[in-house]
């Protein structure tokens, strides 16, 4: 018997093809590096450019013209020459003797191949953006509640819209993108509630003058602002108490408004959402150290100004390193390729120093506005630490009451309350859990959650068949099956 898992070689294996891993493919391209982008989606684009090239929309720009700016990127993309594997699902990295091996999986869509390649890269630079935080409120796992983020990629991939009784709640300037977009499309939404809590404007006030150095994310917020006002959308300030009620499926929202009276509104969809973080499972299964972002509330990967890890051969880019937006993203990822051509010996460092100055200097003015839009969008700890009876872990249908129970009992950290608890073993792999889980711990035990820590993160990264991991194991004539247990 012979089997061999499909092989390939490269300078530059990059994960993500996103704002970040499509600039950092096109400037590695021209440093005459060798590249490999893989990317789940069936295009170019990421979460955020997702179909901008060919949007089933029959307008694509009531997306607004930061989402046609993409199409641009793309076109840059598709003609650098680096080989692009859509449908493909990275789930086991390793990095040892200055290369990195990765599995990836291709899953067969519109005819292309199937199969497991085997791929050994000089470098590797994870470009795997940001997910929406989790906001374990009381009903969430009801029939009819899913993210803003979720609805936004229905729009973008198949021209899907929320019904008009649907009701957006949380924070955050995606709560308001999205509904300024529908409101482009000509759809309406039936209500926002606004969780902003009554003092975050007085924590953000001391960012308020760095962030004039950003001040057209400011105009085009209070833009998407008043267009929701004009549309007559009424809009719930300062809510708190927030539930999510029904039988079967979502029925209603209940909320205590801005001057402490109960509110109810009825409604079959329910679309939260209380900003993003970075996406961290693939960084952790590299081992790559990080740090708990207080100002953020979230973790993020331990990184120098050009994506440089504490992993040799890897870097991160893009909002999977700290959030930052598309056009940050895009320009981190040129930082980084600059700097994994000049480790690679395609660049000297001062030819990487003159072309990443004017990189540097741009995603300095497009990071200005983060510090005040975490001040003021950064959920409360009441909003991130529910009470008892709210499922946190919705795979195996953990409440917060279990986990301050255990973590009452002495449980160190996550990991251990996953052995008592199997908190974070279901197929998201603690993606929607973990940073809830750590908080509750810090919790109970009068932690620091940098203390607590976060899940050990172990391949596959991503759930993949039986079939597809058999494909990756290299067998040769010799091979003989041995009996149970062998």
């Amino acid at each position: 018997m012979t089997r061999h898992p499909a092989q390939s070689k490269c300078d530059l294996l990059i994960i993500g093809a996103g704002p970040a891993g499509m600039s950092a493919a096109i400037v590695a391209r021209r440093a005459g590096l060798e590249v490999i982008v893989a990317d789940e989606g069936e295009a170019p684009g990421g979460q955020i450019y997702r179909n901008a090239s060919r949007s089933p929309l029959a307008d694509a720009s009531v997306l607004g013209d930061d989402y046609l700016a993409g199409r641009a990127l793309i076109d840059a993309f598709d003609a650098s020459g680096a080989t692009h594997l859509a449908n493909c699902v990275g789930w086991q990295i390793e990095s040892e003797s200055r290369r990195a091996v990765a599995m990836l999986t291709r899953r067969a869509h519109a005819g292309e191949a199937s199969g497991t390649l085997d791929v050994s890269a000089r470098a590797v630079l994870v470009a795997t953006g940001a997910q929406e935080r989790p906001w374990p409120a009381r009903g969430w796992t009801l029939p009819g509640v899913m993210g803003i983020g979720a609805a936004q990629t229905l729009l973008k991939s198949s021209g899907l819209a929320p019904s008009q009784d649907a009701v957006l709640a949380g924070c955050g300037p995606l709560l308001w993108l999205f509904a300024s977009q529908l409101l482009n499309a000509g759809r309406r939404v039936r209500a926002i509630v606004d969780t902003t809590p009554r003092d975050a404007w007085r924590a953000a006030l001391p960012h308020a003058l760095p962030a004039l150095a950003g001040a057209d994310y400011l105009l085009k917020g209070l833009r998407m602002m008043r267009a929701v006002k004009r549309a007559g959308i009424p809009v719930h300030r300062r809510a708190g108490a927030f539930s999510i009620e029904g039988e079967g499926c979502a029925e209603r929202v209940r909320f205590v408004d801005e001057h402490g009276a109960s509110r109810s509104i009825d409604t079959s969809l329910v679309l939260l959402h209380q900003g993003v973080i970075p996406s961290t499972q693939l960084s952790r299964s590299l081992g790559c150290e990080h740090e708990w972002d207080a100002s953020s509330a979230c973790w993020r990967p331990r990184t120098d100004a050009r994506g440089r890890s504490s992993v040799e051969n890897v870097w991160i880019a893009g909002d999977g390193a700290g959030i930052g937006g598309a056009r940050a993203a895009a320009y981190a990822g040129t930082l980084a390729a600059l700097d994994i051509a000049r480790e690679l010996g395609a660049l000297d460092a001062p030819a990487r120093d003159a072309r990443s100055r004017p990189a540097r200097l741009a995603m300095k003015r497009h990071l200005a506005v983060r510090p005040l839009l975490d001040a003021l969008y950064t959920p409360p700890a009441a909003l991130r630490r529910p009470a008892d009876d709210v499922i946190v872990c919705r795979c195996e249908e953990i409440t917060a009451g279990e986990i301050r129970a255990i973590a009452a009992l002495g449980c160190q950290g996550p990991n251990q309350m996953k052995a008592f608890s199997r908190c974070g073993m279901g197929p998201c792999q603690g993606r929607w859990c973990g940073t809830t889980v750590g908080e509750l711990i810090a919790q109970v035990q009068e932690r620091a959650v940098a203390d607590v820590g976060y899940y050990r993160i172990r391949a596959p990264i991503k759930p993949v068949t039986v079939d597809e991991i058999a494909d990756s194991i290299a067998l040769d004539d010799g091979f003989t099956r041995g009996e149970f247990p062998s």
